[in-house]
């Protein structure tokens, strides 16, 4: 039995199987976090009783599917994710995406679907996470610190993946996923907003080697109220608007600014617009009236400019942070100290 075989089994018996270990094509392992299927309901009673797009590849249902329990480093150009390390950071959103399909077959950097369904269990479940949203710490229980992997101007910014208490994980508990609020803002695949026109790669076909993001590809699709997918820029796509200085539903903007603007995620408006379910699903828009945080919705809409989502916010992000929290205002170029990602595995 080889040394990662042996790994593996005692990270399956300490964590009772919900994490294992995953190689990748060159034998080097990844501790990932095991999700099993879910109907939309389950994850919010007001939603319908289809299973969640995370589940879905390939216009095919998968029984269980895995994410890096860890912010994700990177060696030798490969994404993986591994406790106890310096998260990596400064890298752009196709040079993350890179690092996670060189892998290999089926890995892929982590589908705004499946985050969506992370942060609508952890709500249903009262089980929202902190993190090191505060320079190391947790703003709400500052004596919750994590490790210091990377400081700067004598405070701590990052902190070593997974060092935080049980309250930093996805479940309150030692085998869940860490680190989802504050630390890096993690860059998500499968969606991205262009002049202000929601834009998804439907599902999670993202997670596909073949799946093209690029910036003039053919496989991104617009989203109509009846949740219909159809060809950006056709007539009465949803977007978002500013109005009254919160973020609001619209087919036509009225408010558009090369601007990063904010409103609180669960004060985010219809604009007496249907929500098709897709958007409550993707948590890019509230499922219900109540039970968020105090995470914020940053976006900018500005005429003609393409941007991709990071989720969860940073070490200095404060009440800001959270697992419903976004940054959609980053071109696809943009890369920071305050930015990582995590890979995801939809194979056997």
């Amino acid at each position: 039995m080889s040394n990662f075989d042996d790994f593996r089994l005692s990270v399956e018996a300490l964590s009772g199987g919900s994490n294992t270990v995953k190689l990748d094509d060159i034998g080097m392992p990844s501790v990932m976090f095991v999700l099993p299927k879910y109907l939309s309901s389950q994850l919010n009673n007001t939603l319908g009783a289809t299973v969640h797009p995370a589940w879905k590849l390939n216009n095919a249902e998968k029984d269980k599917v895995y994410i890096s329990k860890y912010q994700n480093i990177i060696v030798n150009s490969r994404a993986y994710s591994l406790p106890m390390q310096d998260p990596a950071a400064s890298i752009n959103f196709d040079n993350a995406l890179a690092a996670c399909r060189a892998k290999g077959e089926y890995w892929g950097l982590t589908p705004m679907a499946l985050w969506g369904a992370i942060a609508l269990w952890c709500k249903t479940n009262g089980t929202m996470p902190r993190g090191n949203n505060n320079y190391g710490a947790d703003t709400g229980y500052p004596h919750e610190r994590g490790v210091p992997s990377y400081s700067s101007g004598g405070q701590t910014n990052r902190t070593a993946t997974g060092s935080g208490p049980n309250s930093w994980n996805h479940n309150n508990a030692p085998d869940g996923i860490a680190d989802l609020n504050g630390n890096v803002s993690e860059w998500c695949a499968g969606f991205r907003v262009v002049a202000g026109e929601i834009q998804i790669i439907p599902d999670a076909d993202c997670m596909l080697s073949t799946s093209d993001m690029s910036a003039s590809s053919t496989h991104w699709k617009a989203i109509l109220q009846d949740g219909t997918l159809v060809a950006p820029g056709e007539a009465n796509t949803l977007k978002y608007d500013y109005v009254a200085s919160k973020w609001q539903l619209a087919t036509t903007i009225t408010d558009q600014a090369d601007s990063n603007r904010s409103c609180a995620f669960k004060d985010m408006q219809n604009g007496g617009l249907t929500v098709p379910q897709i958007l409550k699903e993707l948590a890019v828009f509230p499922a219900d009236g109540s039970g968020y945080n105090t995470e914020s919705f940053y976006l900018n809409n500005g005429a003609g400019l393409e941007r991709f989502p990071i989720r969860g916010g940073r070490w200095y992000s404060t009440s800001n942070a959270g697992v419903f929290g976004s940054a959609l205002y980053s071109p696809r170029t943009s890369a920071g100290t305050d930015v990582g990602f995590r890979s995801a595995f939809y194979g056997a």
